[in-house]
C-alpha cells in the first residue's frame, strides 16, 4: 500500500470509534451477560448456555417470533407493494394529468404518519380504538355494534397490524417516486403511444427501473419490522395474553419487569442474529439481481 493511500484510512478512524463504542462494546456486554444469570443487582452469576436452552422451549418467545412474521407482513409486504402502486399512480397518471405539486402534495400526504413519533402514533390509535374510542362509536352508529379491538386476542395483532400499516405507507411511496425522477419521461410517453395501458406501463418500465429502491426499502423495513417496540408499548403491552408480543417487547419485559437481566440479554442476542442473518441475506440476493 503507498504512502498516499494509507493515509486515507486516517479518515475511517472516526467511524471505527463510534462503531466500536455504540455497537461492538454493548453488543459484546449484552453476549456476556446472556450467559449469566443477573437480576441488576449484586454480580451476575455465570450459567452459561441455559439462558439460550430455556428460549429454545419457551413456547411464549416462540409466539414473539410468529407475531413477528405478522409485523413482516404489515410493515413490509403490504407497505411495498401499496406503495409501489401509489407511487407509480403519482408519477405516471396523477404527475402527467394534474401536475407536480398535485402529486407532491399527495406524496407528503401519505408520508405524515411517518411524520409522528411513532409512540404517540400508537396512542393516538389506541385511544380510537378503545371499547369507548371513535371506532365504536361509528360502529355503533351505523348498527355493527361495540367492540374491544385491542383487547380480544382474537383481534390485537390484525389491528396493530393494521395501525403498522398505516405509518409504513408513506416510506416506501417517497423513496419509489424520488426513484421514478431519474426515469426518462420519454419511455412513458413511447409506451403510451404504443398503446400500453397503465399496468403494462408499471409491469414493464417501473418495476425495473427502480428495483434497487425496492431492495433497500424492503431490507430496512424487514429490520424496523424484527425490531419493532414503540407501537406494541403503546398499543397493547404485548397482550392480551401475549397476542402482539414481538422480541423486542419480550426482551424489556424480561430486562425491567421481571429483572432477569441475563434471560432478556438471551432474547436481545438472539434477535440480533436473526437481524444480521437477514440483512446478509438481503444483500447477497441484492448482488446476484444486480449482476
Amino acid at each position: 500500500m503507498t504512502r498516499g493511500k494509507a493515509g486515507y484510512w486516517w479518515y475511517l478512524l472516526p467511524g471505527a470509534v463510534a462503531f466500536t463504542a455504540v455497537v461492538a462494546v454493548p453488543f459484546g456486554a449484552n453476549l456476556y451477560l446472556s450467559l449469566t444469570k443477573w437480576s441488576g443487582i449484586g454480580d451476575p452469576r455465570w450459567i452459561g448456555l441455559d439462558n439460550y436452552d430455556r428460549l429454545l422451549h419457551d413456547d411464549v418467545f416462540w409466539t414473539s417470533f410468529r407475531n413477528t412474521a405478522a409485523m413482516v407482513i404489515a410493515m413490509v409486504v403490504v407497505p411495498t407493494l401499496i406503495g409501489l402502486v401509489l407511487s407509480a399512480t403519482l408519477f405516471d397518471v396523477i404527475g402527467r394529468r394534474f401536475g407536480q405539486k398535485t402529486a407532491s402534495f399527495l406524496r407528503a400526504t401519505f408520508y405524515l404518519p411517518q411524520v409522528l413519533p411513532v409512540v404517540v402514533a400508537g396512542i393516538l390509535w389506541g385511544w380510537l380504538l378503545r371499547p369507548d374510542g371513535a371506532v365504536n362509536a361509528v360502529g355503533k352508529a351505523i348498527g355493527l355494534g361495540e367492540h374491544d379491538w385491542l383487547g380480544d386476542p382474537k383481534t390485537a395483532l390484525p389491528m396493530v397490524m393494521l395501525v403498522m400499516i398505516w405509518v409504513q405507507i408513506g416510506y416506501p411511496v417517497v423513496i419509489f417516486m424520488a426513484a421514478l425522477q431519474r426515469v426518462d419521461p420519454d419511455l412513458y410517453e413511447a409506451a403510451e403511444i404504443d398503446g400500453a395501458g397503465w399496468f403494462r406501463r408499471f409491469q414493464a418500465i417501473t418495476l425495473p427501473q427502480i428495483r434497487p429502491e425496492t431492495f433497500v426499502v424492503t431490507l430496512t423495513c424487514t429490520i424496523a419490522a424484527l425490531k419493532v417496540f414503540g407501537p406494541i408499548w403503546a398499543l397493547t403491552r404485548g397482550g392480551p395474553n401475549n397476542a402482539t408480543t414481538v422480541p423486542s417487547y419480550f426482551a424489556y419485559n424480561a430486562f425491567f419487569n421481571k429483572l432477569q437481566v441475563g434471560y432478556g440479554a438471551a432474547v436481545a442476542t438472539a434477535l440480533t442474529l436473526v437481524i444480521v442473518a437477514v440483512s446478509i441475506g438481503f444483500l447477497k440476493v441484492q448482488g446476484r439481481a444486480e449482476s
